[in-house]
């Protein structure tokens, strides 16, 4: 047999002793001096008030009804027991008011603080604040002075319900936010992403289409690897935004697991698409490096080798060996590319992008705290190079 949960165990108990002030309040009201069991007269209106104030908190929310909205919840049971009060006051007749009304005027003032729209919130909240102080008028009059020392005491209560539905508000709103800034910063990530991936492919369709032409007047029997080099890069393209568009549209929390970024796995698969029938990429990886290593190090090295491997067609296309490196330095990870060109290239100036990639690389890598340089070899070519500071996760 299970056991409640804790919540439950207190949501029992409260609504428990709900209903057992409840039961007071239909004493009092029906008691005639007489008898224990309430058989008088003003029973029937206590009865009337109180259900309809349980109806509207008890009403479980898999079930409520769409009408039934915070604000019909909090401003009908209000209504009716201040129309209870004036009509009390109206026809000078004395009736009585318990723990259970006064409870349920408090717990609706609750729920419209917090859950009702901001308009309606002030209107429900006034609407509920008035029945409660319009309570000890039914019982004393409105010339009674112990009318002055109920109200006192209502203050009281109202302004520590109000303020606390008020404070848990704020938090609520605070988280919702925080929740909304969040998945921004991460779709403003996943929208670089995906600049990162098709600028990548989209650049190689190009240069490999440039040598395609090329080798059709000279080598057309070796066309073939091109033009699969091509399609595959396409292929990867098109999927890549595929995927990040997927979860740009998506909302819930799994879409930052499914962010396309990459790992140290992946710049092997990167290398490999990246050589041609004119160049050669080396991988050398470390045998000291680990696959253990926190996911945001091992993104940040995959973009550090496809901003270079990209950067390579755009303005080395004439290299001809490229040499990607996965080195253990003292507990860091170093990742670096170089290459052998002389800085050759016959892609279209409009191909050659903003020149802001290394800005952006820079940004992430140091954000990381790690260290990224990029500049001329001691000899021919260019070398990106990056260090970060990683601990095992």
């Amino acid at each position: 047999m299970k056991s409640g949960s804790p919540r439950g165990c207190a949501r029992g108990f409260a609504v428990g002793l709900l209903l057992a002030a409840c039961v007071v309040d239909v004493l009092y009201a029906g008691s005639d001096g007489t008898s224990v069991i309430p058989t008088a007269g003003p029973v029937w209106p206590t009865l009337a008030v109180l259900s309809v104030g349980l109806a509207a908190l008890l009403w479980p929310d898999e079930r409520r009804p769409e009408w039934l909205t915070p604000q019909v919840r909090t401003a009908v049971p209000a209504l009716a027991s201040a129309l209870y009060s004036v009509g009390s006051l109206a026809t000078l007749s004395a009736n009585m008011f318990g723990p259970g009304e006064v409870v349920i005027l408090l717990c609706l003032l609750f729920i419209a603080v917090r859950q009702c729209p901001p308009r309606w919130a002030w209107v429900c909240g006034a609407v509920d604040v008035g029945a409660l102080l319009l309570l000890p008028v039914r019982l004393l009059g409105p010339l009674d002075a112990a009318v002055l020392g109920f109200m006192l005491v209502g203050l009281v209560l109202i302004g520590i319900f109000a303020g606390l539905a008020v404070y848990l508000r704020t938090m609520d709103y605070r988280r919702t936010l925080a929740v909304s800034e969040t998945r921004r910063a991460e779709r403003v990530a996943i929208a670089a992403d995906l600049h990162d991936f098709v600028a990548h492919h989209v650049t190689g369709i190009l240069v490999q289409t440039q040598m395609a032409r090329m080798m059709a007047q000279t080598q057309p029997q070796e066309l073939d690897p091109v033009l699969a080099g091509i399609e595959r890069a396409a292929t990867e393209a098109l999927a890549s935004m595929r995927r990040t568009v997927g979860v740009l549209r998506d909302t819930d929390e799994e879409a930052a697991e499914r962010r396309p970024v990459g790992d140290l796995a992946g710049i092997a698969e990167l290398a490999d698409g990246f050589a041609s029938p004119v160049q050669q990429v080396t991988l050398r990886r470390d045998a000291a490096v680990s696959d253990d290593l926190p996911h945001e190090v091992q993104a940040a090295a995959f973009r550090v080798v496809q901003e270079a491997l990209t950067n390579v067609r755009r303005h080395a296309a004439d290299a001809s060996h490229v040499e990607v490196r996965l080195r253990d330095d003292a507990g860091r990870l170093e990742v670096s590319v170089a290459d052998d060109g002389r800085g050759g290239t016959q892609l279209p100036a409009a191909a050659h992008g903003g020149g802001f990639g290394l800005v952006g690389l820079k940004e992430r890598v140091t954000a990381l705290g790690g260290d990224l340089h990029a500049g001329p070899r001691g000899g021919l070519g260019w070398e990106v190079r990056a260090v970060f500071p990683v601990r095992k996760s």
